[in-house]
């Protein structure tokens, strides 16, 4: 009788406990460590939360389709995720709540097509709209986008902020361009300059001490060093690439990273010299790089092989590699 009645209990209790997980699927997850690792599974259109120092998934979220580039809030709370989309150009932001580990909405950008590079600054999340030749913000708190900027290019695809906030860069694949954005004494104002570089650029970064944009050229295998000051291509490396993708600089300045999608490599250049040091095979099609915090460690997304192959900066050796879901592309680190 008593056993009985015991049994009654814990099936109850099982029972309850189900309506929780069922109410609240955060409940299965570890809590969001910080800092956290988040990483884009374009394919099975989810953002993954890593913990970079354990090299595992703590929990997955879903978004829109296709999603392609993240970015997160000053106090590391948020995400922002471009829905890029698949066949069908996609035409909403995911906005996540990575400590609930939820999206709380998806917002509709309405006319605004094949949202992709995507940076939170000044409160508000700037993004380009590649269909439509633009970049947009959006404010949060208002649940709006609020302003809206022509480029007049073709591709408009990633967008990239300097540390002052004065200068705004975006890579137009289809027009071979780079725009460089000056903000003029009306903060509304932007003044344009289009800078031609190599065939179909897309990644780029800017140097650490802000003198230098190093365009990834995705069609002719260059880079095009411009510098800022004059808004100008200065050189042009042959770094023999067929099909780069991203390019990051090491935090010291020292290095550029270049992921190849056609070789399944990852170059790296050194800045001062202007030359290709190593090539690593990290797998088929690395994608999304990404520099940790600290410095020590790069993280590349193996999209092929559906992994994040983490390399020490110091041996430019694979120290280990983190499984995802399918497509890994867009990173992001979250700290609170």
């Amino acid at each position: 009788m008593k056993h009985g009645r015991v049994l009654r209990q814990l099936s109850v209790a099982i029972f309850l406990l189900g309506l929780v997980f069922a109410g609240n699927p955060a409940a299965g997850w570890a809590q969001t460590p910080s800092p956290a690792l988040l990483v884009l599974d374009k394919e099975d259109n989810m953002l993954s939360i890593i913990d970079p120092a354990a090299a595992k998934t703590v929990a997955r979220i879903p978004t829109g389709e296709g999603p392609h580039e993240i970015t997160v809030s000053d106090d590391g709370k948020m995400a922002f995720v471009a829905n890029y989309g698949g066949r069908t150009p996609g035409n909403t932001i995911s906005v996540v709540d990575l400590v609930g580990q939820k999206e709380l909405r998806r917002v509709d950008l309405g006319a605004l097509r094949r949202p992709h590079g995507i940076v939170f600054a000044e409160g508000k999340v700037w993004f380009t709209a590649e269909q439509n030749k633009l970049i947009a913000r959006y404010d949060p708190v208002a649940n709006q986008v609020d302003w809206l900027l022509g480029i007049g290019q073709n591709g408009t695809h990633m967008l990239l902020f300097s540390k002052d906030r004065s200068l705004l860069f975006t890579s137009n694949i289809g027009s071979d361009s780079i725009t460089v954005l000056q903000r003029g004494s009306d903060p509304a104002v932007w003044n344009p300059t289009i800078v031609s570089v190599g065939k179909g650029p897309e990644g780029g970064d800017i140097s650490p001490d802000g003198s230098e944009y190093w365009a990834a050229n995705s069609g002719d295998g260059t880079v095009s060093i411009i510098d800022i000051a004059t808004k100008r291509v200065a050189q042009t490396l042959n770094v023999e690439v067929n099909r780069s993708n991203r390019l990051k600089f090491t935090l010291d300045g020292k290095l550029v990273l270049i992921s190849d999608l056609g070789n399944n490599a990852l170059v790296v250049v050194d800045a001062a010299l202007r030359k290709v040091v190593k090539r690593l095979n990290l797998g088929k099609q690395p994608e999304g790089v990404l520099i940790a915090p600290d410095g020590a460690h790069a993280y590349v997304a193996v999209a092929g092989d559906n992994n994040i192959a983490v390399l020490d900066l110091k041996t430019l050796a694979v120290s280990t590699r983190i499984p995802t879901g399918a497509g890994p592309d867009g990173m992001a680190w979250a700290a609170r």
